[in-house]
C-alpha cells in the first residue's frame, strides 16, 4: 500500500513541478525573446548606423544555400539577411547574420553592413570561443576595423603586411582564427550579391 502512496506522492510532484516549469518557461519566453531581438537589432545597428530601421529581406534560404556552396563557401551559414531601410522607407543595404564553422575553438557568428553598391561598413563579432590572448584578438578593433569602408570582391589574408584594400593583416598566432573570419565575411558578400542580384524569391 506503501508503494502506492509513494508512486502517486512522486507523480503529483512531478505534475506539480511541471506544470510550475511551464508556468516560468511561459513567463520568461516572451522577455528572452525580446531581449534576443534587441540585441540583434543594436548589433545590426552597430554595422549599419545610416539605418533607420531593418526588415527581413525575403530570401529563398535553400537557393542561397546552394549559391554559397557553388563558390565553395561550404563552412559559412547566412542565418538572416535584413533590409537595411532609411528614414523614408528606401533600402540603402544590407545586414547580414553570418556563422562560420571554421573557427579554432568552434562556430564564430557576427553582423556585417552591406551598401547598395557593396561597400562594406564592417563587422561585429556577436559571438566566438577562440583561444584567449590569440583568437579572441578577433574581438579587437585593430583587426574588426580592417574589413571597414571597404569595396573588394572578396578578402585574403596576409602574413606580410597589407599591400591593398583587399587584404587584412592576420592575427599574430591564430591563422586559423584569421581565416575563419576572412572566410565568413567573403561568404557575406558572395550573399550580397547573390540578393543584389535578384535572386530573392
Amino acid at each position: 500500500m506503501s508503494i502506492v502512496k509513494d508512486t502517486i506522492a512522486i507523480t503529483a510532484i512531478t505534475l506539480v513541478a511541471g506544470l510550475a516549469l511551464g508556468v516560468v518557461q511561459d513567463i520568461t519566453e516572451g522577455p528572452i525573446a525580446q531581449q534576443q531581438e534587441q540585441s540583434k537589432q543594436e548589433a545590426y545597428k552597430a554595422v549599419f548606423e545610416d539605418a533607420d530601421s531593418f526588415e527581413p529581406c525575403e530570401v529563398d534560404a535553400d537557393a542561397l544555400a546552394a549559391n554559397l556552396a557553388e563558390n565553395n563557401f561550404n563552412a559559412q551559414t547566412i542565418n538572416e539577411v535584413m533590409e537595411a531601410k532609411d528614414a523614408s522607407g528606401e533600402t540603402i543595404g544590407y545586414a547580414l547574420n553570418v556563422t562560420d564553422s571554421e573557427g579554432y575553438g568552434g562556430d564564430i557568428q557576427f553582423t556585417m553592413g552591406i551598401q547598395n553598391d557593396g561597400t562594406l561598413n564592417g563587422i561585429s563579432i556577436l559571438s566566438i570561443s577562440e583561444t584567449a590572448g590569440l583568437g579572441m584578438k578577433a574581438k579587437n578593433p585593430d583587426f574588426q576595423d580592417q574589413f571597414k569602408d571597404k569595396k573588394v570582391e572578396k578578402f585574403e589574408y596576409t602574413k606580410t603586411g597589407t599591400t591593398s584594400d583587399d587584404q587584412i593583416d592576420a592575427i599574430s598566432g591564430a591563422t586559423i582564427t584569421t581565416n575563419a573570419m576572412t572566410n565568413g565575411v567573403n561568404a557575406g558578400l558572395c550573399a550580397f550579391r547573390y540578393v543584389e542580384g535578384g535572386a530573392e524569391s
